[in-house]
């Protein structure tokens, strides 16, 4: 069985050539009970001053938080993906719609920048989470100490 290509979670970016992506690689430990439904991310950020790569660990939680974010998100709000882990990336909505983009490795770096996105960004980003979702969904049952596969489980 072939590994997915991957896929943008998130992808938001502006003319002046600032930009975030979180790209799903992959599950972090297949076949592995405990790693199986964790994903790999490359969190990648660039800017006239910055080009990070940083390696993202997201759990099914983090996937859940992620889309409840999104769905309150409004001028005045944030979303986070990330953190407790390894590195995180936070947006903040500004009331005339451009976004702070906070990055933070507790071990290497915090950056900073802004971005002006397109006015759909927020459905676009819900659409990209359905596409992870459907990539690699959930196929555990249990968050320990005992784990078993799901019923979805394929292959």
């Amino acid at each position: 069985m072939t590994e997915p290509a991957p896929v943008n979670l998130i992808d938001l970016g502006d003319a002046d050539g600032n930009r975030c992506v979180v790209r799903v690689t992959g599950r972090y430990q297949p076949g592995v009970l405990t790693g199986h439904d964790v994903l790999r991310a490359d969190l990648l950020v660039s800017a006239s001053f910055v080009d990070v790569r940083l390696e993202l660990h997201m759990r099914q939680q983090d996937l859940d938080a992620w889309q409840h974010d999104l769905t309150r998100l409004a001028p005045g709000e944030a979303a986070t993906i990330g953190g407790d882990r390894g590195p995180s990336v936070a947006f903040f909505v500004h009331e005339d719609r451009d976004v702070s983009l906070m990055v933070q490795d507790p071990d290497r770096l915090s950056v900073a920048l802004g971005i002006a996105p397109q006015e759909t960004w927020i459905q676009d980003h819900h659409q990209r989470l359905d596409r992870v979702r459907a990539t690699w969904p959930s196929e555990v049952a249990g968050t320990g100490p005992t784990y078993e596969w799901s019923s979805r489980r394929r292959g």
